[in-house]
Formats: structure tokens, C-alpha cells, sequence
């Protein structure tokens, strides 16, 4: 599988193409793209995890359906910047994702992504706790690919 710095992912992707980030929880799998200027972010879905070959085969339809050339994975480092047990199954997500359809992948740091993104949803859209289980992860998708989309644009 090809993992890529992130400063490296544009030069092995195809211009013109969409990139999707993911946020990986525990029970679901948070689904964002980017435009393909890789301007912006928008949540896109959220896939409720059943099993790895059920997951994957939702994964990839959007991914073909969108002609996306690369992943942008959110990596849940500890707070000390190393890895843990969720880091390590990103990782392994990634990696058995690629066996059944080879794509270029890039892991963003998301500390602390989940506790922004519901700060946001509370204080500036004002949800409720039920709305807000319904966006924060595809929400958090998209401000993982944004970070990164924003980090190759400074």
C-alpha cells in the first residue's frame, strides 16, 4: 500500500481528482471529500461498521463512484505523539482496505478532532445531543481532511 507523507500525496495523485478522509471509530467510519480543486471539505456520510468486508465494499463504491485517488486517514495519537492500540488499527484498516482496492493513503493527525468538532456543533449550531451523534463523525471526517487540505496549501 502506498503510504505517503502527507507533503507527498499530490505529486502520486491524478490532478483533478477528489480525495476522502475518514474518521475511524469505533462503530462507525465518518466519510468526508474534498472537491477536486482539494479546496474544501464537505462531510459526506457516515457508514455504520458491521463487519471489515461489508465496511470496505461501502468504502470503496464511494470511492469509485467518485473517482477518489487518495485517502486521508485520521491517526488517533496519544497526546505525547506516540501510537496506541486505535492508532495501530487505522493502520491495519488501511492496509487490509488496500487488498482489495489499491489506493494512495496519508494518515493526518486527529487529536483532539472529536472535542472540536462537538464544541462546534454546540456552541455555534446550537444541536442536540441526538443531532449531534448523527454529524459529529462524518463532521470530523471533514475537519480531518481539511486540516490536512490546509496544511499542503501553507
Amino acid at each position: 500500500m502506498p503510504v505517503f507523507d502527507l507533503t507527498d500525496l499530490p505529486a502520486a495523485c491524478p490532478p483533478d481528482t477528489p480525495w476522502i478522509g475518514l474518521d475511524l471509530g469505533e462503530n462507525t467510519i465518518g466519510v468526508a471529500v474534498s472537491d477536486t480543486s482539494r479546496m474544501i471539505a464537505s462531510p459526506l456520510q457516515l457508514i455504520r461498521k458491521v463487519k471489515f468486508s461489508q465496511d470496505a465494499a461501502q468504502l470503496i463504491k464511494l470511492m469509485n463512484g467518485r473517482n477518489v485517488s487518495a485517502l486521508v486517514i485520521g491517526l488517533p495519537l496519544n497526546m505525547d505523539g506516540t501510537e496506541g492500540p486505535r492508532a495501530q488499527s487505522c493502520r491495519a484498516f488501511a492496509r487490509n482496505l488496500e487488498r482489495l482496492r489499491p489506493v494512495n493513503v496519508a494518515f493526518q493527525d486527529e487529536r483532539l478532532s472529536t472535542t472540536a468538532v462537538e464544541r462546534f456543533l454546540i456552541e455555534e449550531l446550537d444541536l442536540s445531543r441526538k443531532r449531534r451523534a448523527d454529524v459529529v463523525d462524518r463532521t470530523a471526517a471533514a475537519w480531518i481532511l481539511q486540516g490536512a487540505l490546509d496544511r499542503l496549501r501553507d
